[in-house]
């Protein structure tokens, strides 16, 4: 292979932000946030919204994310249908 092309792999911890679900795993992603680990060792961390501890999937519940007004974005940009209105 060709040195000097392929990315960084490093430890890095992903904390989901719904449930507080952490996963330390390798990956080439780098944060600037850090969290100390179970072990007491440092690692980048970076915040997903949804993973297997809180996606509706797995765990056989339903729930709305809407994390930056997409709803209401798209009723703004769109209008409301008139069945929604009532």
């Amino acid at each position: 292979m060709r040195s000097g092309i392929h990315p960084v792999s490093r430890p890095v911890v992903f904390r989901d932000r719904a449930s507080g679900f952490q996963l330390l795993t390798r990956s080439t992603l780098d944060s600037g946030q850090t969290v100390e680990w179970e072990d007491g060792v440092t690692y980048p961390v970076v915040d997903v919204e949804i993973s297997s501890a809180s996606h509706p999937f797995y765990t056989g519940r339903s729930r709305v994310v809407d994390t930056a007004g997409r709803v209401q974005r798209f009723e703004r940009r769109y209008g409301r249908t008139a069945a929604a209105r009532g």
